[in-house]
């Protein structure tokens, strides 16, 4: 790390210590300069940038979005402005019982004067160790990322997982938690809670507290990040932390293990964007000429691996132009991030030697036409977009469906392939305790997910649950209205919203399919499933379908 662009980025440092090369924090009357002395240095202070966008793919949807991007951000910022809880010594998500119509998440009122600089050198000289581990895994390298990480013997390996279960429930006998049905008492506080039945709910939501806990088993952690949202929900506040920040307890050492714990255990992410990239790979052989528009872009972490791969085509590769597309920042540089991407990618492509393009569009997606895109006539065109389209406005909140008519654009541009992956979720219905119901069952399984994989007092997992299960759980249980972002459909719903706008289906490439179960059965626990169901991939646990990924083309294109 050797240069540096200065920004300027109000930040609150109340609650922040942060170690970088060069690093300037200026205050009322000093100046402080510090240097990398390890390469856990450089984790902790890269972490913030990795984590928000691996484990973070809809943030800029929150609503939340406003407080934690009102000041300029850098790409590299990794200080958000803070907030303030109620009761600093408790769980940030845990909020007592308070009059009705008080403010229990807090905007940090304290003045934002300091300023700080962000390195530039990433984009300039050779990328850090910790990006190259997490951007260029491909399924010849995936077991490298487990190191630290506490993950539980195989299945196949040792006990029998039914052998284990019945020492896990012999434990729990012992601690008496098998007593309670916690997923009862959640439904029927629930119940309550739509009754606003303030005392029913205050009485179950106590004994749901006693035999909850964040660092219990699967289900006593699923009702204690449940309990949260229903107590917030119970409260009334119509505005809800809802960003996938780490919070100011949370290390950055702790927060990088989450993601590598998550990535080492559950091949969700990672089998989406490996069968992505190689069937982009595999379309443009005899290209001379991609362009990736992807709706969604973040901080394009999923292309480094497909730049990688287009580099070793035989006959050199071809000149790759991405549309990177996100929703706008507040303040005066909407599109600051989207075009940070941008270079962020070109100096990937630099390195593997590829011609590079790329154009940014930072706006509400239905407001996107035609005409903002750079499009070539002897380009092979490619649309994607993984998971993000749960967070646009669905048909209820809108006469005309933004959703339709994202689709509808995507269908004009005439791709050659538009490859769609989507969270299989039924918790977006206008009753709330079916929807509570649906996103019960849903969750549950997420932590079972971790139960089964990962040791109780593994760090990364507790901060993953804590950091992105809780809080879109919290999301979906305590918002309503615009303030509620995560509104999954199910596979077959899109399927049918894709026939009716004039996509046809492409049939999934069977090699690739085989490749990705092959990962899957080798390196992951054995209740992971990769099955096809008419051409849509799907991704699931214990039978529970929970994504899918498909590829469409329009009608017409051959």
């Amino acid at each position: 790390m050797e240069s540096y662009n200065i920004v300027n980025v109000p930040i609150s440092t109340n609650h922040m210590n942060l170690d970088g090369p060069g690093v300037v924090l200026i205050g009322s009357d000093q100046e402080s300069f510090t240097t990398y002395s390890s390469d856990s240095d450089k984790v902790d202070f890269f972490f913030k940038y990795i984590s928000e966008m691996l484990m973070d793919e809809d943030y800029e949807t929150k609503p939340d979005r406003l407080a934690l991007q009102a000041a300029e951000e850098s790409l590299y910022d990794t200080l958000y402005g803070q907030k303030t809880y109620p009761n600093n010594s408790v769980d940030p998500f845990f909020v007592k019982n308070e009059p009705k119509g008080r403010k229990y998440f807090e905007r940090d009122q304290e003045e934002r004067s300091n300023k700080i600089s962000a390195p530039s050198s990433f984009l300039d000289n050779e990328l850090p160790e910790v990006f190259d581990a997490v951007l260029l895994i491909d399924s010849d390298n995936a077991n490298h990322v487990s190191k630290n990480v506490q993950v539980k013997n195989r299945p196949d390996v040792g006990s029998s997982s039914s052998s284990r279960r019945k020492k896990n429930n012999t434990r729990a006998r012992k601690q008496g938690r098998d007593l309670i049905d916690l997923m009862g008492l959640l439904l029927r506080c629930a119940q309550a809670v739509c009754s606003c039945d303030h005392m029913k709910s205050n009485e179950l939501l106590s004994l749901i507290r006693q035999h909850s806990s964040p660092l219990g088993d699967a289900n006593q952690r699923t009702a204690h990040y449940f309990a949260n949202a229903l107590e917030l929900r119970l409260v009334g506040n119509s505005s809800p932390v809802h960003s996938h920040v780490v919070s100011s307890k949370t290390p950055a050492a702790d927060g990088i293990k989450g993601y590598k714990a998550y990535i080492t255990v559950c091949p969700f992410r990672f089998i989406s964007n490996s069968y992505t990239n190689r069937i982009i790979a595999k379309l443009a052989e005899k290209a001379t000429r991609v362009h990736i528009i992807d709706f969604g872009i973040m901080y394009g972490f999923q292309w480094p691996d497909l730049f990688q791969r287009l580099s070793t085509r035989p006959g050199g590769p071809p000149i790759v132009h991405i549309t990177g597309i996100d929703f706008p920042q507040p303040g005066f540089k909407p599109a600051l991030r989207v075009e940070q991407t941008g270079e962020r990618l070109k100096s990937y492509c630099k390195r593997f030697n590829i011609p590079f393009e790329y154009s940014a569009i930072a706006k509400q997606w239905d407001t996107i036409r035609l005409d903002d895109f750079k499009l070539k006539k002897d380009e092979i065109r490619v649309v994607n977009c993984l998971f993000r389209f749960k967070s646009l406005p669905d048909d209820s909140m809108s006469t005309t469906s933004p959703r339709d008519s994202v689709l509808k654009l995507i269908k004009n541009l005439n791709p050659d392939l538009f490859v769609h992956g989507v969270i299989n979720g039924t918790f977006n219905g206008p009753f709330f305790t079916t929807r509570f119901k649906e996103a019960l069952y849903y969750y549950s399984t997420l932590f079972d997910i971790f139960e089964s994989t990962l040791e109780r007092e593994d760090e990364g997992r507790i901060m993953f649950e804590r950091e992105v299960l809780g809080r879109d759980a919290l999301n979906v249980i305590a918002c309503e209205g615009a303030e509620r972002m995560e509104r999954p459909e199910t596979y077959k719903q899109w399927q049918s919203r894709n026939l009716r706008i004039g996509f046809r289906k492409v049939k999934l490439d069977e090699d690739i399919v085989k490749h990705m179960q092959d990962v899957v059965k080798s390196r992951y626990h054995r209740e992971f499933v990769i099955s096809e169901d008419g051409n849509w991939m799907l991704q699931g646990w214990k039978g529970r379908t929970v994504s899918a990924l498909s590829c469409w083309k329009p009608e017409g294109n051959s």
